[in-house]
Parts: C-alpha cells; sequence; structure tokens
C-alpha cells in the first residue's frame, strides 16, 4: 500500500483538489506526504537581462511566495493529522515536470496525487501539461485529479459512433 505520496501544489484551486485527495488516501493508508511547490522562474526571468535587479527582486517574490504556498498547504495536512513535510525547488534546475519526477524518486514516493486542470486542444498546446509530462516520466503511478470546472468529454451519440 502506499506509505510515501508526492503532492505537487501551487496553491490553485486545482492544486487543492489534488491535496486534499492525496489527504484522504494518506488517512486511509497511513501514508506520510511529502508536498513539493517548484518556482517557475523561467516563465518570467526569459526575455527579461534588460532588467537585471528586477529579475533578481521578482525571483526573490516568487521564491517568498512558494514559501507560503507550502506553509499553507502544510498546515492543512497538519490539521487533518497525517504527517507531511515540504520542498521547495526552482525550475533554473529544470523543467517543472522534471523536478517532480526527480522529488518522486529521490524520496521514493509510492503515488505522485496531483490536480490537473484537463485541459484540451489550443489550451493545452499553449499552456502545456506538465501533468501529461509527470504520468509520462513518472517512475510510479500517478493519480490526476480533475478541476471540477472542467466539462467532461462528451460521450458519442449512438448515430455518430463508426464501427
Amino acid at each position: 500500500m502506499y506509505t510515501n505520496i508526492l503532492v505537487p501544489v501551487d496553491g490553485s484551486p486545482t492544486s487543492n483538489l489534488g491535496l486534499d485527495e492525496a489527504v484522504k488516501l494518506a488517512k486511509l493508508t497511513g501514508a506520510r506526504l511529502r508536498l513539493i511547490h517548484v518556482v517557475d522562474e523561467l516563465i518570467y526571468a526569459a526575455g527579461m537581462d534588460s532588467l537585471g535587479a528586477m529579475t533578481a527582486d521578482l525571483i526573490a517574490q516568487l521564491q517568498k511566495g512558494g514559501e507560503q504556498i507550502l506553509k499553507r498547504c502544510q498546515a492543512r495536512v497538519e490539521a487533518s493529522g497525517v504527517p507531511v513535510d515540504t520542498v521547495l525547488s526552482d525550475s533554473f534546475a529544470g523543467r517543472v515536470c522534471d523536478l517532480v519526477v526527480a522529488e518522486a524518486t529521490k524520496w521514493h514516493a509510492d503515488l505522485i496525487v496531483l490536480g490537473t486542470h484537463g485541459r484540451r486542444g489550443v489550451g493545452r498546446v499553449f499552456m502545456g501539461s506538465d501533468a501529461e509530462q509527470i504520468v509520462r516520466l513518472a517512475p510510479t503511478p500517478v493519480l490526476l485529479v480533475r478541476a471540477t470546472d472542467v466539462p467532461p468529454l462528451a460521450t458519442p451519440s449512438p448515430a455518430t459512433q463508426t464501427r
């Protein structure tokens, strides 16, 4: 059964859904959680060479924000009685998905639980999908918790199904 559950968090409602599901699983299995937040500095730092000092200030603010997200999520988990620890990482060391997978490997996670927006089509192309890459690269099972504001895929009517 699960003993180590890794949960990437970013403070979004979708991320919180994943965290809630991980807490439920941890309570059922007696697992501990590790929360990871990756400060995605590359998005903000790219193209800001001429703003050097501003970039450093922005990165410091992003890291501080990441610490606050981890503290809020950790308090939420601790209130449920589940053992938890946290890891803050930054994307200068690699892509978000690679850092999550590396942490899962290093910590010997039995499961990764994360919220996903479930973007499809153009939205997924433009936004990318760390969740998809984590599923592809993870050394362990991944549980994706879908956002509640994303409509399910339409089921084709019998008239449109091909045989």
